[in-house]
């Protein structure tokens, strides 16, 4: 029993190690990609690397009080919670991590635990702005919240199961096994929530990288600003890991795994390189009308065709 503990244990670093160098990757390319519809060159694909390793290098003297630094404490153990409960690559004994049955729910736990730890993190910065950003950012997670789950319920009724592993397991077969296929409704719903969860274009109002040079790059610096680094490249891959498992039918090895969360990816960086910037009243607006419509209609087909 120890043993097979260990050799689980084994594993499952295995498996972070593999999805934090995916995700870095995933950051880098797409990075050039947006670079490159906008006429320059980009960053290094590894410069995300040098970032991370340089940032943690380094130490801070700045004390805002206890939750500045639980802030980002929170937010990374938000992202590696969601990882360690999602199936990577099914069928593996590496690339299970610690899916069990009911997992579903507390990987959505997880996913908007590090988000509220980062919020109040952020409130405790000292910046004047903060309850603006924080304000903003609780808003709009709350909206896109409403369609992202509208899409889970549609899938859990479908299945019958709350497990992820269940849910992947139904949609083998084939294509035409994919929720995408079998109830469009609960995959678009999903899809247009997780443009929010992004907190990219037109959702980024949360941090307007282009207008105010404020928010958690700045007011988190040193190794704080390493762990938020960090976790964005976890917690990115994590999710869309998440959602490949949902609503296309999971990965039965590393090229699909690839293929399909690269493709997921590239929806967001296209649809933040086409439209411009919502206000936070136009996001929240928009997030309860089209996708939260186009969630019930997920559910209403799914307990139809049960």
């Amino acid at each position: 029993m120890t043993g097979r503990i260990a050799l689980k244990v084994a594993a499952t670093f295995l498996s972070l190690f593999f999805v934090f160098n995916y995700g870095i990757l995933l950051v880098g390319v797409m990075a050039r990609v947006r670079a490159r519809v906008q006429g320059r060159i980009g960053i290094p694909i590894w410069q995300y690397y040098i970032d991370i390793v340089k940032n943690n290098a380094k130490r801070t003297s700045i004390i805002h009080g206890i939750m500045f630094y639980l802030g980002p404490i929170f937010r990374l153990a938000g992202g590696i919670g969601t990882y360690l409960f999602i199936p990577t690559i099914f069928g593996s004994y590496l690339f299970s991590n610690f899916s069990f049955a009911g997992d579903l729910l507390l990987v959505m736990y997880f996913i908007f635990f590090g988000q509220l730890g980062m919020a109040l993190g952020a409130g405790e910065s000292g910046h004047p702005y903060s309850a603006i950003g924080v304000a903003r950012g609780l808003a709009q997670m709350t909206a896109f919240e409403v369609p992202f789950a509208l899409s889970v319920i549609a899938v859990v009724i479908h299945f019958d199961t709350l497990s992820i592993t269940g849910i992947v397991a139904a949609q083998q077969g084939g294509i035409q096994h994919w929720i995408l296929l079998v109830n469009p409704f609960a995959a678009v719903a999903g899809i247009i929530a997780t443009l929010g969860m992004s907190m990219g274009n037109p959702f980024s109002i949360v941090i307007a990288p282009q207008e105010i040079p404020i928010g958690p790059p700045t007011e988190f610096q040193s190794n704080l600003l390493g762990m938020l680094q960090t976790n964005r490249a976890l917690f990115n891959a994590a999710k869309l890991i998440l959602f490949m498992n949902l609503w296309l039918g999971g990965a039965t090895n590393f090229l699909e795994l690839i293929v399909k969360t690269f493709s997921l990816y590239l929806i967001t960086v296209i649809v933040g390189q086409a439209f411009p910037r919502f206000r936070t009243e136009q996001a929240i607006k928009f997030f309860l009308t089209v996708p939260t419509i186009i969630g019930i209609a997920g559910i209403i087909y799914a307990a139809s065709v049960r």
